[in-house]
């Protein structure tokens, strides 16, 4: 298993799914889609976006969310949200985890996140505004489980 595992609970948007594959795939992490899914894989804005980095990318797919629960019984799961109480960068994530992210429109379903409170996230932001974009958000918790990590197995320098 990955230490970082991010799913997406039904997305919507290609363009956003095939941005979280790149980053993804430079960064390490195993990506797990829920489905139903708003687009088709085969659609070009997802590939597209992935670009060339498809074949480094590891994806698992889940017909459903029982499915992906029933696979990932002993998962450490955090559940980002903008309805979260707590700030993501107070998480002390473990080696191996995994983080959820809702649909685009809709984000996660209420009952799921009130069954897990306690590893409830959000990330920051104004509070005139509705979220922030789905792939910026995976970025933004990916870079911060790696931080933890001080970057481990990771480029930190660049060739000049």
């Amino acid at each position: 298993m990955k230490p970082i595992n991010i799913v997406l609970y039904c997305p919507e948007i290609p363009q956003n799914t095939g941005n979280i594959s790149r980053t993804c795939a430079v960064t390490g992490a195993a990506l797990h889609i829920i489905k139903p899914m708003g687009f088709e894989i085969s659609d070009r804005t997802l590939k597209r976006a992935g670009l060339d980095y498809w074949d480094k990318l590891s994806v698992t797919y889940y017909e459903s969310a029982d499915a992906f629960f029933e696979k990932n019984k002993d998962a450490e799961i955090y559940y980002f949200s903008s309805k979260g109480h707590k700030n993501y960068c107070d998480v002390d994530y473990p080696r191996s985890v995994f983080l959820m992210f809702g649909p685009e429109t809709k984000g996660l379903p209420e009952e799921l996140l009130k069954e897990n409170l306690e590893r409830c996230v959000r990330i920051p932001m104004l509070p005139t505004l509705r979220c922030l974009n789905l792939s910026n958000a995976v970025a933004v918790a990916v870079y911060e489980v790696l931080r933890q990590t001080d970057f481990a197995d990771m480029e930190t320098l660049g060739s000049l």
